[in-house]
């Protein structure tokens, strides 16, 4: 990581899995615009846990949260592929990573599914794909969350930055 993302920084992370092991990936940025990286970090490790439906922040938080202990500090918003909220009453991984923070750190979910329940006021397109990215929030206000996705770098449908973080997890960067 450079010696610059050592200040204030927003954090895209991902992850992906791969029989027992999980690859963990992270990419710092200062402002939504931004078309590179303050930094990368990527970290192995063993899967923590089973899928189990209905509970996929039990297999993926314990990833994210390792990444973030290998940071110099915490970000000052984290950006993850996923759903903060299903629905209005249902917790999802972004909700458990905000608790897991204590409630100090803003978490901005950007899913590429939609998920039964979730309120089409979440619909984000970018660039000219037909097809929405849903944002949900926590710690911040949604529109503000929303304005941020719409506001990062890149002309396709998935922020450059946010894709760089998959592309890192799965090795293909």
């Amino acid at each position: 990581m450079s010696e610059s993302a050592a200040g204030a920084f927003k954090l895209c992370v991902d992850v992906h899995y791969l029989g027992p092991d999980a690859t963990v990936a992270g990419v710092l940025f200062q402002n939504w615009e931004d078309s590179t990286a303050l930094g990368e970090v990527t970290i192995s490790m063993a899967v923590p846990s089973e899928y189990e439906p209905g509970a996929f922040y039990k297999r993926e938080l314990p990833c994210i949260l390792e990444l973030l202990a290998q940071l110099p500090r915490r970000p000052s918003l984290i950006i993850i592929d996923g759903y903060v909220w299903l629905g209005q009453d249902r917790p999802g991984l972004g909700h458990h990573l905000f608790a897991a923070l204590d409630g100090r750190v803003p978490v901005i979910g950007v899913a590429k599914n939609w998920f039964h329940g979730i309120d089409e006021s979440t619909a984000v397109l970018r660039g000219m794909s037909k097809k929405p990215l849903f944002v949900t929030a926590e710690g911040m206000d949604p529109v503000e969350a929303i304005r941020g996705i719409e506001a990062m770098h890149g002309p396709h449908r998935v922020p450059t930055l946010l894709k760089r973080a998959d592309q890192l997890c799965r090795g293909t960067a």
